[in-house]
């Protein structure tokens, strides 16, 4: 697919905290015990994959492909409470990192693995996000938590994963990489031919280190990542957050970066528990 130029304007600032507001509540939900695995990959790899209107995100020259894993949590629409059945189920994505001509970085899902069959039907038919239905289980053992999905439908079939981590201490300071990979505020896709983007707000995220114990997975070959990407370059993990996705905006989303809380431009270490309300 051929790929647009750079962005018209320069993207907008890696920023702990949310960029924009989300006046309006399309969808909220929490993302709870969550794995996130990168690699460092060439740009131009990965160019091919992302939806038209939409470039490579980089940092330091180099992008990232994401392998998350995590438990979705009372999922509702609009302001109503979460679903405690339908909305609550493990899901294992893979993902890259974009920006598009108006500034706006964001992910690009090129797969989302869940266990629950109507969410996955309502998300390729209402978003055109490729949802796919798998048998999935995410077991906490003290401070190992281990992540196991086998893909059913659409496929493919026996595409799988089984990841294990080993929680570790807090990130105090998270490193400007670390915010790179994890505050992103948007999602970039394709509706019915169209630029789609989503935003989104969370409290800031509260990371821990972690140690990869085992990974055994097919789902970034299944993704149009041909070549074995060696061992991971980041391993973290978070308790979770809750969030917010805000519809589509009418224009671009004016960025308005709050003011760093301790003078440094990224996060103070502080993140907020999921008892505390969304940001608005």
């Amino acid at each position: 697919m051929p790929q647009m130029p750079p962005p018209a304007v320069p993207p907008e600032p890696i920023s702990a905290d949310p960029p924009h507001r989300t006046d309006r509540t399309l969808l909220t939900q929490s993302w709870l015990d969550l794995a996130f695995l990168h690699w460092a990959v060439d740009p131009a790899d990965v160019a091919p994959l992302l939806p038209a209107g939409t470039v490579p995100d980089t940092h330091d020259d180099v992008t990232y492909v994401g392998l998350v894993a995590f438990r979705m949590h009372r999922v509702g629409w609009f302001r109503l409470p979460g679903l405690p059945y339908l909305g609550t189920f493990p899901e294992t994505n893979v993902r890259l990192y974009s920006v598009d001509a108006h500034g706006r970085r964001g992910v690009v899902f090129r797969s989302l693995d869940a266990s629950r069959l109507v969410p996955v039907a309502v998300g390729r038919w209402a978003f055109r996000l490729p949802y796919v239905w798998s048998r999935m289980s995410v077991r906490n053992d003290g401070s190992t938590v281990t992540y196991s999905s086998s893909r059913r439908w659409p496929g493919p079939r026996g595409a799988r994963s089984a990841i294990s981590v080993e929680v570790g201490d807090r990130v105090e300071e998270p490193t400007a990489l670390e915010h790179f990979l994890t505050a992103r505020w948007g999602m970039h896709s394709s509706f019915l031919g169209r630029p789609l983007y989503l935003p989104n707000t969370h409290p800031r995220w509260p990371l821990h280190r972690a140690r990869l114990l085992d990974l055994d997975e097919t789902l970034l070959t299944a993704a149009g990542l041909g070549q074995p990407l060696g061992a991971p370059v980041s391993v973290l993990y978070s308790p979770g957050v809750p969030v917010r996705f805000g519809g589509p905006p009418r224009g671009p989303v004016a960025v308005s970066v709050p003011r760093p809380r301790d003078g440094h431009g990224h996060g103070d270490g502080h993140g907020h528990g999921l008892g505390q309300g969304q940001p608005g």
